[in-house]
């Protein structure tokens, strides 16, 4: 059906699938969660992130299934040494029977491997519609207490449909101009899909929006829509609001090199909600590491045949994060902040409120140009050549003025007359609060007068208090190489006792820990078991 002669649309399934309701009925529903990988292009890691999360969620004594739904080239069985499936498992209409015979037990307790037809004769045909509705539906009905499905690389209607029904989805991206490009892509078509749903009942509004979309010429920018839309309709540009702001998906980096890489996450987290709208929370990183490889040639997962890898820790503190984000998560009540305006004060352009000081404003201008920078990563795609050299002046303006106190005071004067600005925060990181408050939790139970300190313990305490490493460095003068050393126990990278003695009770006073009980525990497991 055309909502419009002029401007079709297809509906096929958007009457029927509506954002955050593709779900079975209550009375087919078994698995509890789902998480859902993809939103990036082939080859970034989506299989890697989404093996491995199930691996570490059936470690800790759920029933998992990991699901294959990659239609571009399903290879989850070569991960774990399976066969290939030839047969294509029709879920929507098979039976409980047919569903058992399609779960692959795998060599992790209480993981199951639900694999795609790789090698089918007839594959099955592509998911639409009421299929589309039938097949997740069945897929929920899995007895499991989570079900972790790969979708695969592009922004096809199945894929986008799936990540906007999952309870966590997760895009993952790498530190290269075309997979953030693929990933900001993403984004825009999910929240495009998601508006329609939304709009489907309305036909005329329906009709205005894909005027808009013509009219534009390209997948726009959700901000630079709804702009648009406020022109037409304004009830239109609050709903197109609303639906940006309902709209979060988590984001996970993989394959970081040098500190940019690091910071990668948390800049395109920022620049998505402050460019478009929507949220792109920073779940993690993921280091560059050799022994994905190995575990890749070994055809096993990288948490089972390399647990103690650098990888493998970064995938188990984004593990926790999704754990301590289905833990926390509530479903906010409190309207949408107003639409934000295309010019921005000085203030907001810094991330700052009025109140802040000039130490504040030099660090964040720093951070700031660091983001905006000219061939900057973050900014690939997000931006063009006019919009970043428009950002990049609005910033040093905003550097100038508000570090000069003769004229901070005439614009405030005249920028805000009457009223004083609200703090504008800079885009928060709900996953690490979320972390941080999961790991204070388990603290107070861990910790007492007795306590024995090892190095899990002293890292489990940095990272509840959300301290880097680096931070820790700059301020106690102990290289990373020692701090790393002693989080590890790698007792035979460290230097003699009595210099480890020193780095310890530094690290116990910056983390306000009892220095005496923190060296003498830690350096009787150091006699114990070290070299």
């Amino acid at each position: 059906m055309a909502a419009d002669e002029n401007f079709p649309v297809d509906t096929s399934d958007l009457d029927d699938l509506h954002l955050g309701r593709l779900e079975a009925p209550e009375s087919l529903r078994g698995a509890r969660k789902l998480f859902v990988v993809g939103g990036g292009r082939g080859g970034v890691g989506k299989s890697l992130v989404a093996e491995n999360l199930a691996v570490y969620f059936a470690q800790l004594g759920k029933s998992v299934v990991l699901v294959d739904a990659d239609p571009t080239g399903p290879n989850l069985h070569a991960h774990f040494g399976v066969p290939a499936s030839r047969e294509a498992h029709n879920l929507e209409e098979g039976g409980d029977a047919a569903l058992k015979r399609a779960l692959v037990t795998t060599l992790v307790p209480g993981l199951q491997l639900l694999p795609a037809a790789a090698d089918a004769v007839n594959p099955a045909p592509p998911l639409r519609g009421g299929r589309k509705i039938r097949w997740l539906s069945r897929l929920r009905s899995i007895p499991a207490d989570i079900l972790m499905v790969d979708v695969g690389p592009g922004i096809t209607p199945f894929a986008i449909d799936m990540m906007l029904a999952a309870d966590v989805p997760i895009c993952v991206t790498v530190p290269e101009p075309p997979a953030i490009e693929t990933t900001y892509r993403f984004v825009r078509a999910a929240y495009r899909r998601a508006l329609r749903r939304t709009l489907s009942q309305d036909r005329f509004r329906l009709s205005m929006m894909e005027r808009a979309l013509v009219e534009f010429g390209v997948l726009p920018k959700p901000l630079d829509l709804i702009r648009a839309l406020a022109k037409m309709d304004k009830g239109l540009s609050e709903i197109a609001w609303m639906e940006a702001n309902r709209l979060r998906f988590h984001l996970v980096v993989n394959q970081t090199r040098v500190r940019t890489d690091l910071e990668l996450g948390a800049s395109m987290s920022e620049l998505v909600r402050r460019h478009y709208g929507v949220f792109l929370d920073e779940l993690g990183n993921i280091e560059h590491d050799d022994t994905v490889w190995v575990a890749v040639r070994r055809r096993r997962p990288l948490l089972t045949d390399v647990p103690t890898s650098k990888a493998a820790r970064n995938i188990e503190r984004i593990a926790r994060r999704v754990v301590a984000l289905t833990a926390a998560r509530k479903e906010s009540l409190a309207p949408p902040p107003p639409i934000p305006a295309a010019d921005l004060s000085l203030y907001a352009a810094l991330g700052l409120s009025r109140s802040s000081s000039d130490e504040e404003i030099r660090r964040a201008y720093k951070r700031k140009r660091e983001m905006y920078a000219t061939g900057g990563l973050p900014t690939s795609s997000m931006l063009d050549d006019t919009d970043l050299a428009r950002q990049q002046a609005l910033l040093e303006e905003a550097y100038d003025t508000l570090l000069d106190p003769i004229r901070r005071r005439a614009y405030d004067l005249s920028a805000f007359p009457e009223t004083e600005t609200p703090r504008i925060e800079e885009s928060p990181r709900p996953a690490l609060a979320a972390e941080q408050l999961l790991l204070k939790n388990e603290l107070l139970r861990e910790i007492g007068p007795d306590s024995e300190f090892s190095g899990a313990l002293l890292r489990k305490v940095r990272e509840s208090q959300g301290i880097d490493v680096m931070e820790i460095c700059q301020k106690t003068k102990i290289t990373r190489t020692h701090i790393d050393a002693i989080e590890e126990e790698r007792f035979s990278d460290l230097p003699a006792v009595v210099y480890v003695r020193g780095f310890v009770i530094e690290l116990a006073k910056f983390l306000r820990l009892d220095p005496v009980q923190v060296q003498k525990t830690y350096l009787r497991r150091m006699r114990e078991t070290g070299p």
